[in-house]
Formats: structure tokens, C-alpha cells, sequence
């Protein structure tokens, strides 16, 4: 049973003050400015923020609270070969800052699924993504809010119901008023929050233990000091190939082709600041992770020299309410609980408003736009996508209740499908990008059955008896009954494990056999077993109801793998390697007719005329993708926006005055 312990006066203080600053961000840029009054601005920040906040909101919206939960709660129950999966992270960043920021980037999408209609030719290869994402975002959205609930509410007695309408409500309300903007500098806000909240654990932790080489000795002593377990069986839950490649094919899929993710690195002026932005992602995970897996050894050390473990003994009911446990125990100073508890919020609050933004974005530019884009005015549109905020981020307050009453089979199925989701999206991309002789129906049918194939076995899965965990925790000087614990684990898309279900009956080994062989496959896998099956379904309907000719594919719209992986490569074996088909640089190539104007800057010939309050014209043809480039009007003031476009002024020193317009 969970001891339960309460807030004072200075928590709820330092609690109320990040739900306040979160919503005050969202009011100051919806008052500010031209107040998110197009879609442009509103879905993506007009294509000008900087490149720090972007990555830093790309790193936590997919940081959410299970990680701050569920990676310590790994290290503590499984020990440190978790941290292996770092490498396959940096990996799929390297990789999706390589081939996918190069190949989305300069199609200036608004929606990532976009492509596929591009590539295909089918606005039905482009809903079957959309679907996909749409669903596991909803369900993500549910399952983010409520999987924190159940922990605080146990520990601290935070009501459950509490935490999922603060969540809705606080990041629906400043989504629907700033926009990308205000998503993206919560984001960086809250980021700060789950920092300090997590390194309040880690160094007074540390100070409990006695010192990190006392925390060290001591988890090397109880056997969790284990990086390299290098077994190729892939139905083992964790090793170094499923932790570094399984772990890199889904993390491509997040960082490269996540709605997210795009909307985010699109929104930066550049293709070359667009990679910064992810590649920065390489220094945020490796903090990250480093910290809450630092969390979880410092905490097993200190219950090992309290002599009694409080997951196995019942005194938690499951891993995941360890840290808010030690927390409440140790964290005894006026607002530390609270910041803890701001920590987890930042987590969740970041994840909500990513996936109401993203889903916003793509639900206008899939499903709407096509029909009501002509006929609304900037405006009409623009109050069209703050309503499809406010009605997903209904729908994420309801999945997190109905997940709250769900139960265990049913919840860690929806947990399931977020985690299938990534490797299909993934193996789309893929398909298009890397072979063109792929065609739409390919794109459909792989899609769809690269879908059904790994959540079918991630569900079958679950109908497995669960392993029992094998390490040994510290009992000898607890109070309460020591009782043998079994949980049965269900794992989010990101890798991270949640306990959902435990029993004080040990669980013997148990033997697959025939096809509940497939169902022991370990879930790292699961995404690149979805992207494997899209590819090889996809190729094969492709051929038998006639390929596409690689002459009619536009080259922007595939990846150069070679060039863009092994530029070492001598300039001959990289030619042949791409079958001698050449391909424009990333910089040169112009989005369609119906896009928006290319972000750039323009300079205007130096003038005598000093900067005033008039409004000069300048020819802006090279910058426009369509190459008419009318005269266009732009304001002088420097720095001040004008509609969707900025101008500055810069003296010369030479009596002229020079006009650049970012565009």
C-alpha cells in the first residue's frame, strides 16, 4: 500500500506559477504581433523562428512525463543497459538531419504527409498517413496525460481527474492562442522546468548516497552494471542490436518524418538551419537521458543503504511510483515536491501541445483545405485551425479518461498502436524516397498492412505471461511484508516501460511455442518490422499493378542515399550508386506553385533615401518559386513585420542605405 504524503503552501506556489507562465506565454503571442491571424503564422510561425527554440521544442515534445517516469523506473528495476539506447538515438538524429530534413524542407510543407501525394500522385496515399497519425496521436495525447496520474495520485494524493484537465485545459488554452510560437517557447520554458526538477533529484540524491563513486560501487555490486549484452536473439526484451538499431528505426521515424518534428524544422528560414536545429537534438538527448538514467542508480542506492526497496516490498504498487515516492520522502524542502510535480506537468504539457498543433496542421491541410481552402477568407481559415485545436484537445481529455478506465489489456493495446505507428510512416517515406518504382497503391496497401502487422503482434504479446524481473532488490530492513511483485510492462513509443499490472504470485518461465513465437519478439523491433513490411508489401503491389518510371519521378522527391550518407565516397561510385540519375541541391530546389513564398532574404540596391515611415517597392522575382514575382510593397521601419514578411534597414556608411526583406 502507497504511503501517501500531501503539497504544503510553497509547492502549489511553485506548481501555479508554471501552469500561469505557460498560459501567459500563449496570451502574449496571441496578443502580439499580427495575433495568429493567418495559418501561415498560426501552423508555422511565418518559417522565421530561431534555431535554439525550435530544437529545443522538437527534444521535449517527444521528452514527455513517461520519460521521467519510465526511464529511472528501467534503470531501477533493470539496470543500466537501458543507456545503450542512447547510441541508437543520436543515430536516427544523424540520420534524419542527413536524408529527411533535405528531402521535406525545401517542399516548404505544412503537413509532412503532403509528400506522399506529391511522391505518389494520390491524395490516398496521403490520408492513409494522415489516418495513421491522426489516431495515434489522439490515443498518445490520452495515454501522456493519464500515465503520470496514477503515480502522483498515488503518492501524493494529486487526483487523477485533476491532472488530466490541467493538462487539456492549460495546454489547449495558450495551443489555441499563440499558435506554433507559443507551443514552441513553452516548450523551451518548460524544458528549464524539467531540468531543474530532475537535477533537484540527482543532486540531492547523490548527497543522501554519500557520493556518485558510493552510488556506482553500490549498483555494481547488486549486478545492474551492464551495458553490452551483444545476444542476436531477437525475442530477447533488450540488447545492444535491439536498444541501438531497433531503437534508431523508430527514432528516424520520430525525428525525420514525425508531423511534429517537420512542422517544427520547417518553420526555420533555412534547409542548413533546419539541420542545426535537429542535429542540437544530439546534446539535448544525451543530457536527458544521462539524467534520468542517472535518477534511477541514485535512487536504487539509496534504498539499498535504507536497506528496504519499497517496490518490491508493496510499500508503491509499481515502478513508476518510485521517483514521485522518493521525492515526497527525501525532497523534503519548501516547493521541491512542487517543482518535481511542475517537472512531470512540463512533460506532459509539452507532448499536449505538440500533438494538438500537429494534428491541427495536418487535419487543415489533408482533409480540409482541398475543399474549403477557396472559399474562406485568411481569417475564416485561421479560426478554423484554433477550432480543430480546441476539439482535439477535447478528444485528448476524454482518451486520458477513457484510458483511465480502460483497464490493463485494453490500455497497453492503444500503447501498442502508438509505438506500430512509427515504423509504417517511416517505411512510407521510405518507400517513396529510396525507390521509384514504388506507385501509389504500393504506398496504400504497405502502408495499411505495415500497420496491422506489428500491432497484431504487439497484441498478441500482451497475452503473454510477463517476465519476471531477475534482478535482486534490497528487503533486509523493511517493516512491511516483503512480498514478491511480477509486473507486466507495456511500453510507449518512445522505449520507455510503464508497470501497469502486478501480482504477489512469482511468475515461472514461460515457453512460447508455434506462433506465440512471433509475440515474444521484443517491442524494439516493432518498428522496423512495420517499415520492413511496407516496403516489401508496397514494392510488390507496386510491380504487379505497374511500377512508375524513374523518369517521371521528379528528383527532389527522392533521396540520394548515397551522396547524403557517404559524401566520402569518390564522385563516380556515388553516380553509379544512384544509377547515374542526378539530383539538385537541397538550396536550389523550389516548392510548387501553390506554396508559399520561398523564405529567403532579398536585398535591395542601395538608395540614398534614409529609412522613414513610407513604404518603397522593390522587383522580388528570384524569390518567389514561381518565378512571376510581382512588385510588392514592403514597410522600412526596421525589424518590424509587415503581414508575413520583415524587413530591415542597414546604413552604409557611405550616405546609402541598404533594404533586406526576408521573405
Amino acid at each position: 500500500m502507497v504511503e501517501q504524503r500531501h503539497f504544503g503552501v510553497w509547492d502549489y506556489v511553485v506548481f501555479s506559477l508554471m501552469l500561469a507562465v505557460s498560459a501567459a506565454i500563449g496570451i502574449f503571442y496571441g496578443c502580439r504581433g499580427s495575433k495568429q491571424k493567418t495559418t501561415k503564422e498560426f501552423l508555422m510561425a511565418n518559417r522565421s523562428m530561431s534555431i535554439v527554440p525550435v530544437a529545443i521544442s522538437i527534444l521535449v515534445s517527444f521528452m514527455s512525463a513517461i520519460l521521467i517516469l519510465g526511464t529511472p523506473a528501467e534503470m531501477y528495476t533493470a539496470g543500466t543497459e537501458y543507456f545503450v539506447y542512447l547510441g541508437g538515438i543520436i543515430l536516427a538524429i544523424i540520420i534524419a538531419a542527413q536524408v529527411f530534413v533535405p528531402l521535406l524542407y525545401p517542399l516548404k510543407l505544412t503537413s509532412s504527409f503532403e509528400y506522399l501525394e506529391l511522391r505518389f500522385n494520390s491524395k490516398w496515399a496521403k490520408l492513409t498517413g494522415t489516418l495513421i497519425l491522426i489516431v495515434q496521436q489522439i490515443l498518445y495525447m490520452g495515454i501522456a496525460s493519464f500515465a503520470p496520474s496514477t503515480a502522483l495520485e498515488a503518492v501524493t494524493g494529486f487526483p487523477v481527474w485533476a491532472t488530466i484537465i490541467i493538462v487539456g485545459l492549460v495546454s489547449t488554452f495558450y495551443t489555441t492562442l499563440g499558435g506554433m510560437k507559443a507551443v514552441v517557447w513553452t516548450d523551451v520554458f518548460q524544458s528549464v522546468v524539467m531540468l531543474a526538477g530532475l537535477l533537484a533529484i540527482v543532486i540531492e540524491g547523490v548527497s543522501r548516497v554519500g557520493g556518485m563513486a558510493t552510488v556506482w560501487q553500490i549498483n555494481y555490486d547488486w549486478e545492474r552494471i551492464n551495458f553490452f549484452d551483444f545476444n542476436p536473439d531477437p525475442t530477447q526484451r533488450h540488447s545492444f542490436w535491439s536498444l541501438v538499431v531497433g531503437g534508431m528505426v523508430g527514432w528516424t521515424a520520430t525525428y525525420g518524418c514525425n508531423q511534429a518534428s517537420v512542422q517544427r524544422y520547417c518553420a526555420l528560414r533555412s534547409v542548413q538551419k533546419a539541420k542545426i536545429s535537429v542535429m542540437l537534438n544530439i546534446l539535448g538527448v544525451t543530457v536527458l537521458l544521462t539524467i534520468t538514467c542517472l535518477t534511477g542508480i541514485i535512487i536504487f542506492a539509496y534504498y539499498v543503504k535504507q536497506g528496504c526497496d519499497p517496490f518490491t516490498t508493496g510499500i508503491v504498487d509499481n515502478s513508476n511510483q518510485i521517483i514521485p515516492y522518493f521525492v515526497m520522502e527525501v525532497l523534503n524542502f519548501p516547493g521541491l515536491p512542487g517543482l518535481f510535480i511542475s517537472c512531470l506537468f512540463s512533460g506532459a504539457l509539452s507532448t499536449m501541445s505538440s500533438c494538438l498543433n500537429a494534428l491541427a496542421a495536418v487535419t487543415w491541410e489533408d482533409f480540409l483545405k482541398p475543399f474549403l481552402g477557396h472559399r474562406l477568407t485568411e481569417g475564416q481559415k485561421t479560426w478554423v485551425t484554433k477550432l480543430l485545436v480546441l476539439v482535439f484537445g477535447g478528444a485528448g481529455i476524454g482518451m486520458a479518461f477513457m484510458a483511465q478506465g480502460l483497464g490493463g489489456t485494453v490500455l497497453q493495446a492503444s500503447l501498442s498502436f502508438t509505438g506500430a505507428a512509427s515504423g509504417p510512416v517511416l517505411g512510407l517515406f521510405l518507400l517513396g524516397g529510396l525507390f521509384p518504382w514504388a506507385n501509389g497503391n504500393g504506398a496504400i496497401v504497405g502502408g495499411l498492412l505495415g500497420l496491422f502487422f506489428p500491432l497484431w503482434i504487439s497484441i498478441g504479446a500482451y497475452n503473454l505471461p510477463a517476465a519476471p524481473y531477475t534482478l535482486p532488490f534490497p528487503t533486509n530492513s523493511c517493516v512491511a511484508p516483503n512480498i514478491s511483485m511480477t509486473t507486466m510492462a507495456m511500453t510507449t513509443a518512445s522505449g520507455i516501460t510503464l508497470d501497469v499490472l502486478s501480482s504477489t504470485t512469482p511468475a515461472l518461465p514461460y515457453e512460447a511455442s508455434g506462433i506465440e513465437l512471433l509475440y515474444t519478439v521484443s517491442y524494439l523491433w516493432y518498428p522496423s518490422i512495420g517499415a520492413a513490411t511496407v516496403i516489401i508489401v508496397g514494392l510488390i503491389v507496386s510491380f504487379a499493378t505497374g511500377p512508375m518510371n524513374i523518369d517521371e519521378i521528379d528528383p527532389k522527391y527522392l533521396i540520394p542515399l548515397f551522396d547524403r550518407l557517404f559524401c566520402c565516397l569518390p564522385a563516380s561510385w556515388r553516380r553509379t550508386l544512384r544509377c547515374k540519375k542526378e539530383f539538385p541541391r537541397p538550396e536550389d530546389i523550389r516548392a510548387g506553385d501553390d506554396s508559399d513564398v520561398y523564405d529567403s532574404e532579398f536585398v535591395v540596391p542601395t538608395t540614398d533615401e534614409k529609412p522613414s515611415q513610407q513604404p518603397f517597392t522593390v522587383m522580388a522575382t528570384d524569390v518567389y518559386p514561381n518565378g512571376k514575382g510581382p512588385l510588392t510593397s514592403y514597410d522600412s521601419l526596421g525589424g518590424k513585420d509587415v503581414g508575413n514578411d520583415a524587413v530591415s534597414t542597414e546604413n552604409m556608411s557611405n550616405g546609402t542605405y541598404k533594404y533586406t526583406t526576408h521573405l
